[in-house]
């Protein structure tokens, strides 16, 4: 905190009226530096995409981007590593996975109230559909094995997640032709 005090030229009072701790001004720089391209993520969530494989596909290739991107790779790592002795890793994760996983079980639930994908307890299907696209990734990642990774591999591991996502919560026969 002082190091930050230092180079922002506030007090030591004033930088602790805006943060009381330096796990809570940590906090606010990881938001404020992913928040937009957070946001941008679960707009591809569009409720008015017609192919719901298309949607998916689209939000799953800018989550991959996201979350595999050098910077945020390097937040989650240090989060993880701090997480134990403070908050930081409850508000972390209420900040991300939290409220990613509610917008993907809100659209989810669209998509079921549509007939585009079978009724199913959307927020299960939210994280399942998380995990799907993460399968390829999270294990290289939590041991520091992670390759840098391509737009064409991103495409790739996407593709095969939402295609067994869709084997299972594709609308079934008799959806398909009652919605159609």
């Amino acid at each position: 905190m002082s190091d930050i005090r230092e180079r922002v030229g506030y007090s030591k009072p004033t930088l602790y009226s805006y943060f009381a701790s330096k796990e809570e001004l940590f906090s606010a720089v990881v938001f404020e530096a992913t928040e937009l391209e957070f946001q941008a993520t679960l707009q591809a969530l569009d409720p008015d995409q017609s192919d719901i494989t298309l949607a998916l596909q689209s939000f799953g290739q800018r989550l991959l981007a996201l979350l595999y991107s050098p910077q945020v790779q390097a937040v989650r790592r240090m989060v993880a590593s701090q997480a134990r002795p403070s908050e930081l890793g409850r508000t972390c994760y209420e900040m991300g996975p939290v409220r990613s996983e509610a917008a993907i079980a809100a659209f989810l639930q669209q998509a079921m109230d549509r007939g585009q994908l079978r009724q199913a307890n959307a927020r299960i299907a939210a994280l399942q559909l998380k995990g799907l696209l993460e399968a390829e990734w999270i294990e290289p990642f939590l041991f520091n094995a992670l390759e840098a990774s391509s737009p064409q591999q991103i495409h790739e591991t996407v593709a095969r997640a939402v295609a067994v996502f869709m084997a299972a919560y594709g609308p079934t026969l008799s959806q398909h032709s009652n919605s159609g």
